[in-house]
């Protein structure tokens, strides 16, 4: 699964990465948890450009009684996306993308858990596959909100967790804004030999905490 992430590139370098039409208001993330505000790609209106918009993280479907369901669909598997009730419509129409600098998870060590930190090998920007829903409630209420997409593990993360997020090639953002392309195209691990695993500060354990120092590499044994 995917239950924090950090994005520290600047609205310059989004702008430039996702090819937007404007470049967004961005500040830097160092422990982002689930329910809250995240930073999205979609397509505009007009379906001709992307643009940022901020939705919470955790898919509260158009058909739900309250947003609390929310907190329990922050992932969506891909061996099941297209037909479990929560996400199959919103699968077909409303997908998004997802930008980071990278991703946490953690590693079961004796009493502890030793939290970890992957990037790509270059740390450059990446996107996750994720899908977005649009939820009306009394008074007027909306929220948007978005969940991200996982697959099984590649063989960097496998020590240390069984599943990890779909990563959208960046050759295929488009494609996969526009249900353009194969879904059995994006469903594969991101490559190993593309990726870069360390362990980092401990203090990354509070979600609280979102400070610089949480991707400071940890001091090995």
């Amino acid at each position: 699964m995917c239950g924090r992430f950090i994005l520290t590139s600047g609205g310059k370098e989004l702008a430039e990465h996702f090819v937007l039409t404007t470049e967004p208001e961005v500040t830097p993330r160092y422990n982002i948890a689930p329910t809250q505000e995240v930073a999205t790609i979609r397509l505009d209106s007009d379906g001709k450009g992307k643009r940022l918009a901020y939705l919470k993280w955790g898919l509260v479907p158009f058909w739900a009684k309250a947003p609390p369901i929310g907190s329990s669909l922050i992932n969506a598997r891909c061996e099941t996306v297209s037909q479990k009730p929560a996400f199959r419509a919103v699968f077909k129409r409303r997908r998004l993308l997802i930008p980071a600098n990278g991703f946490y998870e953690w590693m079961k060590k004796e009493d502890t858990k030793q939290p970890y930190l992957i990037q790509l090998a270059d740390r450059s920007p990446f996107a996750f596959a994720g899908l977005w829903d649009h939820w009306e409630g009394q008074e007027n209420v909306v929220l948007e909100s978005c969940t991200i997409i996982t697959t099984e593990t590649n063989d960097l993360l496998r020590p240390i967790h069984d599943r990890m997020s779909v990563i959208i090639s960046r050759n295929d953002y488009d494609s996969w804004l526009n249900l353009k392309v194969s879904d059995q195209e994006l469903w594969h691990p991101y490559p190993s030999d593309e990726m870069i695993c360390f362990p980092v500060n401990p203090k990354v354990n509070r979600s609280s905490h979102e400070k610089p120092d949480c991707i400071e590499p940890a001091l090995r044994d």
